[in-house]
C-alpha cells in the first residue's frame, strides 16, 4: 500500500477533539478581536483590556476554579482547549493565562479563608491574579538561588526586600503570587528549602515600598521589573507552610508548562492553516506555490510535528488531571509543542515570503510571539538538562 492509497483506508481512531463546545465558543469570541486589534495594541504598547474582559465575562478565565467559588470546575484539558483555540484564531492569551495556573497554588495550598476571600472575586473578574513574581535578574532559571527576602517581624507581618524581573502584567494585576526566601540559603539542608509563597495585594502595595517599571520588549506581554523595599505584608498572606514554597511553585509550574504547550499547539495550527491556504491560492509561473515540494514539504512536516506534540500534551494533561505530578511529561509537552510551533512559524514565514513581514497579515506578529516559547517560561536547554539528569539518570551537567 502506498502513502496515497492509505488515505482511503478506514479510520479506527475518532477524529473529534475534546471540548468541542468550548472551542466553538472561544472561536466566536475571538472573531471579535481580529488582527487589527492586536496590531493597534502593539502600536500603543497597550494591554488588551477589552479582550480580557470578554474572556472573563464569558467565564473562560474561571474554568479551573471550582463551582463552589464561582468558577466552572473544569479540568486542565478544558482550560488548555481555551488557550489553544485563542492562539489558533490568531489572538494571544499571554495577557491572562497566568491567572489559570497561579490560581491553582491558592486552590491547592491556600487556607480556607484565602480561598473564600479571593477565588470568588478572581472568578468574577473583580480581582485579577495575573502577576507571578519568581524570576530575578541574577538567578534566572535557578529558582532555588533567588535573593528576594521575606523576614518575619515581631508584629505578625513580613518585610519583603528584593527584585523580580520579567514579571508580566504586574501593572495590570491586583494580586501577585510571590516566591521569596524566608530562611537564608546557608541555613537550609537542601537548596529548595526555606522558600515561601505569598499572595501580595498589589493594590495596597503599589507606590508604597513597591515600584514597578515596564520593560520595553520585542513582544507586547506587559513585562515588568518589580522592586520591593521594606514592603510590609500581613502574615496571613503566606500560602501554605513557611519554607515549603518551592514545592508549591513546582506544582504550579507543571500546570503552567502544560497550558503553555496548549498555546504552542494553537500557534502551530494557526501557522499551518495560514500556510496551507496561502500555498494553495498563491500562483507563480502559472501554478500554486504549494505544488513545489520546497514549499509543500515544510508545511507537511510542521503538521506532522504538531500532531505528535498534541499527543504528548494530552498525555501530560491526563496525568495532571489524575492527581499525579507529571514533571517529565509537562516538560516534554512544552518542549515538543514549542518546537512544533516554531517550525510551523518558520514554514509559514517562508511560504508567505515578503508578505509575511506586512503587519496586515498577522504572520510576523505571531512569529515573534512563537519565538518566546523557545526561551520562556523555561528554556529548551533547561528541559533537556532536567530530562537527562532526573529522567534518564545521566550525570549532572556543568
Amino acid at each position: 500500500m502506498t502513502a496515497t492509497d492509505s488515505q482511503s483506508a478506514p479510520r479506527s481512531i475518532p477524529l473529534e477533539r475534546p471540548w468541542g463546545d468550548i472551542r466553538e465558543a472561544v472561536t466566536r469570541l475571538c472573531a471579535e478581536f481580529p488582527n487589527d486589534y492586536w496590531v493597534a495594541l502593539e502600536r500603543d504598547d497597550a494591554y488588551p483590556t477589552a479582550f480580557v474582559r470578554a474572556l472573563t465575562e464569558s467565564g473562560f478565565l474561571a474554568a479551573l476554579i471550582p463551582e463552589s467559588y464561582g468558577g466552572s470546575g473544569l479540568p486542565l484539558s478544558a482550560a488548555g482547549a481555551v488557550l489553544e483555540t485563542i492562539h489558533a484564531c490568531g489572538c494571544n492569551a499571554a495577557a491572562c493565562h497566568a491567572q489559570m495556573y497561579t490560581m491553582g497554588t491558592v486552590l491547592r495550598h491556600g487556607s480556607d479563608a484565602q480561598k473564600q476571600r479571593y477565588l470568588p472575586q478572581i472568578a468574577s473578574g473583580a480581582l485579577r491574579l495575573q502577576a507571578f513574581g519568581v524570576t530575578e535578574p541574577t538567578t534566572g532559571s535557578d529558582t532555588t538561588q533567588l535573593k528576594t527576602r521575606a523576614e518575619r517581624t515581631a508584629h505578625d507581618t513580613y518585610l519583603i526586600n528584593g527584585q523580580k524581573v520579567w514579571t508580566s502584567r504586574a501593572l495590570e494585576s491586583d494580586l501577585m503570587l510571590l516566591l521569596a526566601r524566608t530562611t537564608p540559603a546557608d541555613q537550609v539542608t537542601r537548596r529548595s528549602d526555606g522558600l515561601s509563597v505569598f499572595l501580595v495585594d498589589m493594590r495596597e502595595a503599589r507606590g508604597r515600598h513597591m515600584d514597578i517599571r515596564k520593560i520595553d520588549a520585542m513582544i507586547n506581554h506587559n513585562a515588568c521589573e518589580v522592586f520591593f523595599d521594606d514592603l510590609e505584608i500581613p502574615a496571613d498572606a503566606l500560602i501554605g507552610e513557611e519554607g515549603r514554597g518551592f514545592r508549591y511553585i513546582v506544582d504550579s509550574m507543571n500546570a503552567e508548562r502544560i497550558l503553555i504547550a496548549y498555546e504552542c499547539l494553537g500557534d502551530a495550527r494557526f501557522f499551518v492553516d495560514r500556510a496551507r491556504e496561502y500555498a494553495g491560492e498563491r500562483t507563480v509561473f502559472g501554478r500554486p506555490i504549494g505544488a513545489n515540494q520546497a514549499v509543500q514539504f515544510p508545511i507537511a512536516r510542521a503538521y506532522a510535528d504538531t500532531m505528535a506534540a498534541e499527543l504528548m500534551v494530552a498525555r501530560a494533561a491526563a496525568f495532571y488531571e489524575a492527581g499525579e505530578t507529571p514533571a517529565a511529561e509537562a516538560n516534554m509537552a512544552k518542549l515538543l509543542a514549542a518546537d512544533a510551533s516554531w517550525n510551523a512559524a518558520e514554514a509559514c514565514m517562508q511560504t508567505f515570503g515578503g508578505f509575511a513581514f506586512a503587519r496586515d497579515y498577522g504572520i510576523e506578529r505571531k512569529w515573534r510571539e512563537a519565538r518566546l516559547y523557545q526561551t520562556a517560561p523555561i528554556s529548551k536547554n533547561m528541559i533537556l538538562a532536567y530530562l537527562g539528569q532526573h529522567v534518564l539518570g545521566l550525570p549532572r551537567s556543568y
